[in-house]
């Protein structure tokens, strides 16, 4: 007996989210037959290990768990620089210019409002290239070699809404998971599937959504629907 991987679909297998590990399943007693070949994806389920069996000569690639997912997987905030958009509260300091430094917040078109030198595009941008801008825009015309410092006053809020104890909107808290959610929304209510949650999220302009497991990290800006079980 021996393993083998014909990888004719080979690079399918790696454009999948997830980490791919090959196993040895025979089609009775746990042994592999002559070339057999299984792919195992984990996905973001809990049932994420499906193994599949397929011919001498072929590759079928079964992402566990993905077919309840309408969407990429969400990163940690970690993983990635934090990007502005609409709701966030920003704190913007100009030194030696006290009537330019103040709390902003992003509007709903993606945008502050600064003094002198009116609208500046956040959505999407980091603090450091909105830095960047604001200091170029004053330095111009209106403002000799400004310093200009930009933090984030306040994330843009999360929305809960299904069964749960109190749904609405919340502050989200760096590194939060959908089960700190629904803590804070007061937990789950009694009639809750407390293993399936949908979230809503803006990713580039696009809505997504996903069922995801307990576990599932989010950014601020999501929205938690929490099913009903049936029984």
């Amino acid at each position: 007996m021996f393993r083998r991987l014909v990888t004719t679909g080979g690079l399918l297998a790696f454009t999948l989210t997830g980490c791919a590990h090959h196993q040895d399943y025979g089609s009775a007693g746990g042994a592999v037959g002559f070339g057999e070949t299984v792919v195992v994806v984990e996905g973001v389920s809990s049932n994420s290990r499906m193994p599949v069996p397929v011919a001498w000569g072929t590759t079928e690639v079964v992402p566990g768990g993905m077919e309840e997912v309408r969407g990429p997987r969400a990163v940690a905030a970690e993983d990635g620089p934090y990007l502005l958009d609409t709701g966030d509260k920003l704190r913007i300091f100009v030194y030696g210019q006290p009537s330019l430094s103040r709390i902003y917040t992003v509007d709903h078109g993606g945008q502050i409002s600064v003094p002198l030198i009116g609208h500046v595009h956040a959505r999407g941008t980091t603090t450091g290239a909105l830095e960047r801008s604001i200091k170029s825009r004053l330095g111009a015309q209106y403002v000799k070699d400004p310093h200009v410092t930009v933090d984030v006053q306040q994330n843009r809020p999360f929305f809960i809404l299904g069964e749960v104890r109190a749904a609405g909107q919340y502050p989200y808290v760096n590194g939060m998971t959908v089960q700190t959610a629904v803590a804070i929304a007061g937990g789950f209510a009694e009639r809750a599937d407390e293993r399936r949650t949908q979230i809503t999220r803006r990713i580039n302009g696009v809505v997504e959504k996903m069922d995801v497991p307990n576990d599932y990290v989010l950014l601020p800006g999501d929205t938690l629907y929490i099913y009903e079980r049936w029984f």
